[in-house]
């Protein structure tokens, strides 16, 4: 039974069709690639599944519920967390309490307990930070934890993004080209930790990335998109020798 399903997906914007009947499985605890050449419709997928998008046509099915349309705010209840293209950090707020943000949705006290300063507050907090900081250091983040995180390096604020969007507790992470911006170390630091975080909280990772030698070492399995259409799913290692693939996106990279 696969673990999120992309259904006859279909996005039209007006007359244009962003995604034609888009259908492809992820199994539980794949690290499931995405890729294709700018506007094959990649981000367009992402935001369907996080509600962004309501879909022309087709479902999203995650843990055989549908959650097509689930709204944004909502959709976090469900278990999915993403983390954006263009990093969305919160610029006054140091790296610590962008973390601690993601974790609004596990808070289990209620308005009138915060406002009251009751004891389960106090408690929840207190396991709010502990998890908060734990986080900080799987990511390496613990000197800068009183940092404002948007005077860090671009390679840095990757990192408080995907521990912002790990706060939330999901079970499926979305990760929109978490490699872009950095260097082969950065990079290669990066996919240790998915690794990590993979395996410690039991996540199932759909990710879309431009960096293939990135791809063919984290993916299990990939679908190639352009224009919208997929041309090929498999293996990283066949995707790369592929005709249609290697036209339509790879050139160069077809020995990589």
């Amino acid at each position: 039974m696969s673990f999120l399903k992309i259904d006859g997906v279909t996005m039209q914007f007006g007359g244009v069709t962003a995604i034609d009947n888009l259908s492809f499985e992820v199994e539980k605890g794949m690290i499931y690639g995405l890729i294709g050449p700018n506007g094959a419709g990649k981000t367009t997928i992402f935001n369907i599944i996080t509600g962004n998008l309501y879909p022309t046509e087709g479902k999203i099915l995650l843990e055989s519920n549908n959650i097509t349309g689930t709204k944004p705010n909502k959709i976090v209840y469900k278990g999915v967390a993403r983390t954006f293209q263009n990093i969305r950090l919160f610029k006054s707020m140091s790296v610590l309490d962008n973390i601690l943000i993601g974790f609004d949705a596990q808070a289990k006290y209620s308005y009138l307990e915060a406002i009251f300063r009751l004891p389960r507050y106090f408690k929840q907090e207190k396991f709010i930070d502990k998890k908060a900081k734990e986080l900080l250091e799987i990511f390496g983040l613990t000197e800068f934890a009183d940092s404002k995180a948007t005077d860090l390096s671009y390679g840095v604020q990757r990192k408080v993004e995907i521990a912002r969007a790990l706060a939330t507790n999901p079970t499926l992470l979305l990760l929109d080209e978490p490699a872009a911006g950095m260097n082969s170390n950065e990079t290669s630091d990066l996919a240790d930790i998915i690794f990590k975080i993979k395996d410690k909280f039991n996540l199932t990772v759909l990710l879309i990335e431009h960096d293939m030698k990135f791809v063919n070492k984290m993916c299990d399995k990939l679908t190639v998109l352009d224009y919208g259409e997929k041309i090929f799913e498999g293996k990283p290692a066949d995707a790369i020798v592929d005709k249609k693939v290697v036209s339509a996106y790879l050139g160069d990279f077809s020995h990589a």
